[in-house]
């Protein structure tokens, strides 16, 4: 019993000191690691697909902005982009229900 109640504390220990040493660590590290989620697009985190509010009437702009194209894109180029989405949201293949 007593051997159990060492063994836990000296884990314990183990765990807070390892703690301690990242958290100093990360102090050093962490200039870097903004500097290279500075330098990443903005689509890396969003997904790359338009989160915004929608206006009453859908415009050319706001269609581009959630299908990931330019509003001048041809029909080509819209009609892949459509079926990416829609491949990836459908439900069979692990999208939105």
């Amino acid at each position: 019993m007593v051997s159990t109640v060492v063994a836990v504390g000296l884990t314990t220990a183990a765990a807070g000191f390892a703690g301690r040493y990242v958290l100093q660590a990360m102090k050093h590290v962490e200039p870097q690691v903004k500097q290279v989620f500075q330098s990443l697009p903005k689509s890396a985190f969003s997904g790359g697909y338009y989160r915004g509010g929608f206006e009453p009437k859908m415009t050319k702009r706001e269609a581009a902005l959630i299908l990931g194209v330019r509003p001048t894109a041809n029909k080509a180029k819209i009609r892949d982009a459509h079926r990416r989405i829609m491949l990836l949201n459908h439900p069979d293949k692990g999208g939105s229900p």
